[in-house]
């Protein structure tokens, strides 16, 4: 298989916007007509409401924006300083197994951490890549999917340079533990230099998924 489209979005993408194009672009590639996709972006500020959201851990609802986002999961942020990736594939051509393309994800997070200097690592039980900090776990990078007739919709979120104070107005995914970013385990990486270095491991995400 050819690889995807990889895609930047320039700016601050609105999420509505976001979210009915990536309906659009994963439709088309179930109809044979789009290209697989990797479309990174940045969000304005806001929150979104997965499809297992508690209402009790939507601590602050009027500090931003908040939508139901249709994908697995639960609360979670978006906002500058965070790169959001949309992961459009065609599962159907790629093993059709769930959770070997969550773990596919997991790893190629991990991946990109690595080559940037933090070692990431997952938590049974707990979605997500988390790193150690002298105060105990911290979530590093969120993970909710959505798939409807084996195409693949939404994605990950890696926190390089966002505000945590941020994520004050919910708990995020549910659960207690902190985040972090790259930022501050002191490491100032650029947004682009957090692209690239998951552009270079995508080759190793979609072998993995290899029907």
């Amino acid at each position: 298989m050819t690889e995807p489209v990889w895609q930047v979005a320039p700016g601050l993408t609105a999420y509505p916007d976001a979210l009915a194009r990536m309906q659009a672009i994963a439709g088309g590639i179930r109809a044979g007509i789009e290209p697989e996709r990797i479309w990174l972006v940045e969000h304005p500020p806001l929150y979104t409401a997965g499809t297992s959201a508690d209402p009790s851990e939507l601590v602050d609802p009027q500090r931003f924006p908040v939508f139901a986002a249709g994908r697995g999961g639960r609360y979670t942020y978006h906002g500058p300083g965070q790169r959001v990736v949309y992961v459009m594939l065609d599962l159907a051509a790629r093993g059709r197994d769930v959770r070997a393309f969550v773990a596919s994800l997991e790893a190629w997070i991990i991946a990109a951490l690595a080559e940037l200097g933090v070692a990431g690592h997952i938590i049974p039980g707990k979605v997500g890549v988390w790193v150690a900090t002298p105060a105990g776990p911290a979530k590093i990078a969120a993970i909710g999917v959505r798939l409807q007739r084996w195409v693949s919709f939404h994605g990950l979120s890696i926190n390089v340079a966002p505000d945590l104070a941020d994520f004050a107005g919910i708990i995020p995914c549910g659960l207690a533990e902190p985040v972090t970013s790259l930022a501050a385990l002191g490491l100032p990486i650029s947004m682009a230099e957090a692209d690239a270095a998951l552009a270079r491991h995508l080759p190793d995400m979609l072998a993995r998924l290899v029907a």
